[in-house]
């Protein structure tokens, strides 16, 4: 059966891991590509300071994002490996996506086809179902958080912002251009906030840019609230019909979020002769695969060798990041 009860994810040291090189670098961590060395397989460690994860106040985001992980079970899901902590750093050990992120993608095609944006919606709509399923609003969705597997499938990543509401919640985040009209308006909100940001993202996939952008994020709030879309001329009838009923700020009529759930868009005539259930079990080919990778031994020039800080004392932090 699919998505049985993951199993518990073991307790990662660094002992465990051979890092090779920095994939990515935020503002209170980095991402390193490692070996895992007891499965002798490739995984990215996400490693946060601790002084920096509590200095920017991400305590609450940083718990949330492993319990999460620890629970998650779904082929459209980055699927974390283990977790592990010292007095310095936290560890977070997940699968490593070889194709990067939908976001590079995109840009160098400039926008894309409707099929194409039809495979990856329909994904990211699947693994949307899941969480919501178990009450987990994902709050984050945007290209640059949807990896491509070698096979050509998305691995939704960073859940730095998920969190298991049951029923509303009143934190402002997320990625401005993708925030829903009610998270702006500071009134609690629910699962429909990742509906809308679905919305957003199928028409960036299609035009090639968000539908509301300003530098000013006020400016940015303003038109969103708004709700005034210039429709490209290219767009499919079914797509933008589909995104109508995304976008609208009325609650009582975003598709998501009526009586049907899911199925009002599952069903909707853009996705008109899509097999839902080959589909989850990627029995549809991708419109896209990433090149094959060399040797695993074979680092790019700006190869940055991990020299973070390392375990020397007691952890002042143990009570706040558990």
């Amino acid at each position: 059966m699919l998505h049985q009860r993951p199993r518990p994810k073991p307790r990662v040291h660094l002992k465990d891991v051979q890092i090779h090189q920095t994939l990515g670098t935020g503002s209170f961590g980095r991402v390193h590509l490692v070996t895992y060395v007891p499965t002798q397989t490739r995984a990215a460690m996400k490693v946060l300071r601790k002084t920096d994860v509590v200095r920017l106040k991400q305590v609450e985001h940083t718990v949330n994002e492993r319990a999460i992980l620890e629970v998650l079970d779904h082929p459209f899901l980055v699927r974390m490996v283990g977790t592990g902590q010292d007095s310095v750093n936290l560890y977070i050990v997940m699968e490593y996506v070889a194709g990067g992120e939908l976001f590079s993608y995109l840009r160098r095609c400039g926008r894309f086809p409707n099929h194409v944006a039809r495979f990856y919606a329909a994904e990211v709509i699947l693994a949307f179902e899941y969480l919501h399923a178990r009450d987990i609003v994902y709050r984050d969705l945007k290209p640059e958080n949807i990896l491509i597997g070698a096979d050509g499938h998305i691995k939704i990543t960073d859940f730095g912002f998920g969190k298991k509401v049951p029923d509303v919640t009143w934190t402002l985040c997320g990625t401005p251009d993708y925030l829903a009209p009610e998270i702006i308006q500071a009134k609690g909100y629910g699962k429909a906030v990742d509906w809308y940001a679905l919305g957003i993202l199928i028409f960036e996939m299609l035009a090639g840019y968000p539908p509301f952008y300003d530098e000013d994020h006020f400016k940015l709030y303003e038109k969103i609230l708004a709700g005034k879309v210039k429709w490209p001329s290219h767009f499919d009838p079914n797509a933008k019909d589909l995104l109508k009923k995304l976008l609208t700020a009325d609650l009582s009529k975003r598709y998501g979020n009526l009586r049907n759930g899911t199925a009002d868009i599952m069903n909707h005539k853009w996705f008109a002769g899509l097999e839902w259930d080959k589909l989850i079990k990627k029995q549809i080919p991708a419109p896209w695969l990433p090149p094959k990778e060399g040797n695993f031994d074979s680092y790019p020039e700006d190869y940055e060798p991990y020299n973070g800080p390392q375990a020397t004392g007691p952890d002042p932090y143990r009570d706040k990041v558990r």
